[in-house]
């Protein structure tokens, strides 16, 4: 027996993980569960994570946890427990299977089997935020190589173990060259350890247009945290519906399981909701944790339930469905069907599953570092960006410079434009000549002089070189 933790959750999750629980029970999962607590009720007890110490300590114990969805309250304050778990616990990678089940639920894409893998940690989902100015507030966009080889690896050892031929990667470093171009650097240094794997690369944009209009052009997709979370919904929703997907959380030590769509309290105690999405999170559970042969015998008659046209009301269709029941109905049918395969839709087997070959990370050589310029981010309230750097002309060192002033990442002096719209929100870029390195003692001599001429500096950046190659952005523009 393997012990786990469940939640039930909020809105429909009681109902949806009592079902689950019964079908996995009724198909001989060897399972024990420790139940815990979270979301609403925990939140409105006072507690903004919503989930309560000694629950970490069950979850961590156990290291599997099955949640059911919950409900976030209204209102500020209340942080997210998908996101806090996801980053607790380290579950670096995000696995969404999304299947067409043609025809036996409704979809313009008969032939989709994508699996979207997705970062878990990092990106803007790092939650960093900064009001600046009036006008101007900021999120940062936090990308780590650590982050992006271990997603990757994951995407291509996933596709590996499971017999897929294809990975893509989205990204968007035509414009983001430094983050977005990390993840893409990364992608192509570890696809060449796959030669059996075919790898791409797309921009987000049209990759996700692409996605939508033609889904089986793709297999595996590898993403960023929030072009993940962003696909992966539109996928399951193309697919035939997002209560049908399932959704994995994979770290080096826990790993937690779920529904993707949310709690709908509106369906809670009706016997309505579909179970469908928790159960799919529940069968790659039992992949997880080796129970093949119980995997196999749950999705087949799933599948076989689909296709006997058994729904639940979310997907039911007059002229292909042929019985509307309630939450433990559906339930009982796939119970029902526990020893049945499907006829028309592929049976699944896996039987010889195998678990993922993960090396941890290993840190690289430093590279060298050399400082050559500052980042000044000031608010100043006028409009005509010679008037700023006219203001700016009495600051330097004999080093630094002013090299350009952006506003909004465009480029506004020198030779801007004056149709280019303006905030509050300057960057100012002082930086050395080719070839020179300054240290920090410069930068508070500038900082110095910005307070001395009562320039509002608010934030502020060095500008690197890693081992001679520039490490920062230019101005749009420049």
């Amino acid at each position: 027996m393997q012990r786990i933790t469940i939640a039930k959750g909020d809105g429909i999750g009681p109902e949806i993980m009592d079902a689950t629980l019964e079908i996995i029970k009724a198909a001989g999962a060897k399972l024990e569960y420790d139940e815990i607590e979270v979301g609403e009720k925990v939140y409105l007890s006072g507690n903004t994570s919503g989930i309560a110490k000694e629950s970490w300590e069950t979850i961590i114990k156990n290291k599997v946890f099955l949640k059911a969805p919950i409900t976030t309250p209204q209102g500020g304050g209340y942080k997210s427990l998908n996101v806090t778990t996801r980053k607790f616990l380290g579950l670096y990678s995000n696995v969404r299977p999304c299947l067409s089940l043609y025809p036996f639920v409704a979809t313009k894409h008969p032939k989709m089997d994508i699996v979207i893998i997705r970062e878990n940690e990092e990106d803007l989902y790092a939650g960093i935020e900064h009001q600046q100015t009036d006008e101007v507030v900021q999120c940062l966009k936090i990308i780590s190589r650590p982050g992006c080889e271990k997603i990757v690896r994951y995407a291509f050892e996933y596709a590996k173990v499971y017999g897929r031929k294809k990975v893509t990667c989205f990204t968007k470093d035509n414009i983001m060259k430094q983050t977005d171009g990390l993840f893409h650097q990364v992608f192509d240094e570890i696809a060449i350890e796959y030669p059996e794997i075919e790898n791409e690369h797309w921009i987000i944009d049209i990759g996700a247009a692409k996605m939508s209009d033609t889904p089986e052009a793709f297999d595996v997709i590898v993403t960023l945290n929030l072009y993940g979370d962003v696909i992966s919904d539109i996928a399951a929703q193309i697919a035939g519906s997002v209560g049908l997907a399932g959704s994995a959380n994979i770290g080096e030590e826990c790993a937690m399981f779920e529904a993707i769509h949310g709690s709908a309290p509106r369906r809670a105690g009706q016997n309505m909701a579909n179970p469908s999405g928790l159960l799919q999170g529940a069968v790659m559970m039992l992949n997880h944790l080796g129970q093949n042969t119980i995997a196999t015998k749950v999705q087949n008659a799933w599948l076989k339930t689909l296709e006997d046209g058994i729904h639940t009301y979310d997907i039911y269709d007059e002229k292909q469905s042929k019985l509307l029941v309630g939450t433990k109905e559906f339930a009982a049918a796939v119970i029902a069907n526990l020893e049945q395969k499907p006829t028309t839709l592929p049976a699944v087997n896996y039987e010889n599953g195998q678990a993922l070959n993960l090396p941890k990370y290993k840190k690289r050589p430093q590279a060298k570092k050399e400082l050559i310029g500052h980042d000044v981010f000031v608010h100043w309230n006028g409009t005509d960006a010679n008037e700023l750097a006219s203001m700016l002309s009495k600051i330097g060192t004999p080093n630094l410079k002013l090299n350009m002033i952006t506003n909004r990442g465009i480029k506004v002096w020198p030779e801007g434009f004056s149709q280019t719209f303006c905030t509050d929100h300057w960057r100012c870029r002082f930086k050395t000549e080719e070839g020179k390195v300054i240290n920090k003692e410069e930068i508070i001599i500038l900082l110095q002089q910005c307070i001395q001429n009562k320039i509002d500096t608010i934030k502020v950046e060095n500008l690197y070189q890693f081992d001679g190659k520039m490490a920062f952005s230019l101005g749009q523009g420049q």
